[in-house]
């Protein structure tokens, strides 16, 4: 059965000020975001929880649960566990997608796609004090983006990935700065996300990002160990 279209005029957009309310709080976002996705930790023969946990051991500050094809139960098991681990570290627990998951687990953040809750509608779900992020992979996304009531835009990809077909060219550094530059004046960090490996994560931030979210390249050996490079590159 089809979805039902939105309704004409639901609320969408936001003036400047309640922008900034939405984002305050999470502008300082760590520069190193972590995606913990279920397929790739499969893939690696990882359990996602122990990613998890070798990710907040090395110091990870960010974390975004992601699992497109488990089902809801399963999916919030491993939230719950995982929400409640980012808390003992001090570290933020962002949940992918599903916003009825991250209100119910104990995460501080949800992120949404373009095929996603709008922000709007996501934060009728998780509430104001939640960090809610948005992709966007093209001028009118990321433009229409930073009038809705995010905290902060992630951008990419980047450069080309195997991870998630975007159907989407990559956009390249200077296309990061250009909206790093349109974002910090509505006050929302830019997370740069696609392509971007250990060697490539510094020139990223250079170019203006508040953040690199990075999937396969943290898999790369011990999760730990690299989640720590990362780190170090980035200091």
């Amino acid at each position: 059965m089809p979805p039902s279209p939105r309704p004409p005029g639901s609320p969408n957009l936001l003036s400047r000020a309640s922008r900034a309310a939405a984002a305050r709080g999470w502008q300082s976002l760590a520069r190193l975001y972590a995606i913990v996705d279920v397929e790739v930790c499969a893939a690696a023969e990882q359990a996602p929880i122990d990613v998890v946990r070798a990710f907040l051991s090395a110091g990870v500050k960010v974390i975004q649960l992601r699992a497109k094809t488990w089902d809801s139960g399963v999916f919030l098991d491993l939230a719950h566990a995982s929400a409640a681990d980012a808390t003992q570290a001090g570290a933020l627990l962002i949940v992918n997608d599903r916003a009825d998951v991250a209100a119910i687990c104990g995460a501080q953040g949800l992120h949404v796609g373009q095929e996603d809750l709008r922000p709007a509608d996501a934060r009728r779900v998780v509430g104001d004090a939640f960090c809610l992020g948005l992709s966007t992979h093209s001028e009118p996304q990321w433009t229409a983006g930073l009038d809705t009531p995010i905290s902060y835009l992630a951008i990419g990809p980047v450069f080309g990935t195997g991870t998630k077909a975007t159907g989407f060219l990559p956009v390249g550094l200077e296309t990061v700065s250009r909206v790093a530059a349109m974002a910090g004046d509505r006050a929302v960090p830019v997370v740069a996300i696609g392509g971007i490996t250990l060697d490539r994560a510094p020139s990223v931030i250079a170019a203006g990002a508040s953040s690199v979210a990075i999937i396969s390249d943290l898999m790369v050996g011990s999760p730990e160990t690299r989640a720590r490079a990362f780190i170090a590159a980035l200091a």
